[in-house]
């Protein structure tokens, strides 16, 4: 069931980094054998940090090749860190990160160009012809090999916009038509009004037994991406007033203000910008890039003013963002404190904000990756661990996944920003709203 193929595919970009690491140890060694003084103790050097991110796009690429359906192109929601999962519950919004992974692998030559154009192709017809959907939208967990709804599960708006930036980036990113026609016509087919359901914000979803969920999306959060997808649709749109119906409360901590959600985590932050570049550009309220700056520092400063209480959190490893715990799947960080905070690291804290404050994250997964081994499996960072108890997760989660090798490629290159942004409808809604 799952895509057998590509542990045989992916072999050669792993043998190409192992061959980078041999290259690096046969030139220290030649440079303390040709005379001089070299230390026979030195090693080989450390990877720059454009080698570094690349190891981590490498091996995240992994778990969206190896952990979705090759016929419907779904991908899991979670998985063994060391892969062999047998589970076959997908999310949406991890598919959604997951064309994008197609995209930077295609563009990086991670593996064959036909076999990603095939992947995608099958995924987006999945979509369009197959899939359960409701005005558009589609239910935020299913099984990865039908296509149907699993554990009652919503038809959720933020996961629809969240597998709607992977489609777009395809989009963009691939020069074929078929691609470009599945793409856009699972863009249209989308009722966005509907969601709206009478109100001025989105609910957040809908399932046949209960009808529209109560709760909206009515306060500053990831939800900035739906609201421009839906406004910049040329099908069914919203107007752009809905701009300014939700509400951006702000937040002072340790003299910094941003605007924030008080009662959500880190992501929050860090979700919308994997695509949307709000860089340089501000509307009438923030430029978006540097609140996301600003709430990347107040967090560091948080973790390290819970020292006194858990002394694993430092200058090089802090994070904390919803994740699993020893206790199960939490909502937790901060500021202000919010759930359990048990000292555990949670490796897409920083891994998400990578652009935001690029030597500082790059420094806490450099840390990881070095000082607690355990924590890096065949997918990279499991989703998080505590160093205080010496807990290490058995899973990696494909959005925390997802937003890591996105925003690392983001910082690397622009890539996701650069193709997403071509599509005429993003900048046509970022124009009606008054970015400037």
């Amino acid at each position: 069931m799952l895509a057998r193929l590509g542990r045989t595919t992916l072999a050669s970009p792993l043998l190409n980094m192992a061959w980078l690491n041999m290259a690096w140890l046969n030139m220290a060694m030649i440079s303390t054998s040709c005379g001089g003084s070299g230390n026979s103790n030195s090693g080989p050097p450390p990877p720059t940090d454009d080698q570094f991110l690349d190891e981590i796009e490498r091996a995240t690429f992994l778990y969206f090749w190896e952990q979705a359906s090759s016929t419907t192109g779904q991908v899991k929601d979670r998985a063994f860190a060391g892969g062999n999962d047998s589970r076959t519950v997908a999310s949406i919004a991890t598919t959604g990160f997951g064309l994008t992974a197609l995209c930077i692998a295609d563009q990086r030559g991670y593996i064959a160009s036909a076999d990603i154009v095939a992947r995608v192709q099958a995924t987006l017809s999945f979509l369009l012809n197959q899939m359960p959907n409701q005005n558009g939208f589609f239910y935020h967990f299913v099984d990865m090999n039908t296509g149907q709804r699993v554990n009652n599960s919503e038809v959720s708006s933020i996961d629809t916009a969240i597998l709607l930036c992977g489609v777009l980036t395809c989009r963009q990113h691939f020069q074929d038509q078929q691609i470009v026609d599945l793409a856009t016509q699972i863009y249209q087919r989308i009722n966005w009004p509907w969601m709206l359901n009478g109100g001025s914000t989105f609910s957040m979803g809908w399932t046949p037994e209960s009808g529209f969920l109560t709760a909206r999306w009515d306060t500053y959060s990831e939800l900035m991406m739906l609201y421009l997808l839906a406004i910049g649709a040329t099908v069914n749109p919203i107007p752009a007033s809905a701009w300014q119906a939700f509400a951006r409360p702000s937040l002072t901590y340790q003299g910094l203000t941003y605007i924030t959600n008080t009662s959500a985590p880190l992501f929050i932050h860090q979700y919308s910008h994997a695509w949307f570049d709000f860089r340089n550009k501000q509307d009438a309220y923030a430029n978006y890039f540097n609140n996301s700056i600003t709430a990347t520092h107040a967090h560091k400063l948080f973790c390290s003013s819970l020292a006194g209480q858990f002394s694993d959190y430092s200058s090089n490893l802090w994070g904390i963002t919803a994740s699993d715990s020893v206790n199960g799947y939490v909502v937790w960080g901060g500021p202000p404190a919010m759930g359990p905070i048990d000292g555990s690291i949670v490796p897409c804290a920083a891994g998400g904000s990578i652009p935001f404050q690029s030597s500082d994250c790059i420094a806490v997964l450099r840390n990881i990756q070095s000082g607690f081994p355990k924590a890096w499996q065949r997918y990279g960072f499991v989703d998080a661990f505590n160093p205080l108890s010496a807990w290490y997760d058995t899973d990696v989660i494909g959005i925390d996944l997802g937003i890591m090798m996105l925003m690392a490629e983001n910082q690397r290159t622009g890539f996701v920003w650069n193709t997403f942004m071509k599509n005429s409808e993003v900048v046509g809604a970022m124009t009606a709203v008054g970015f400037h």
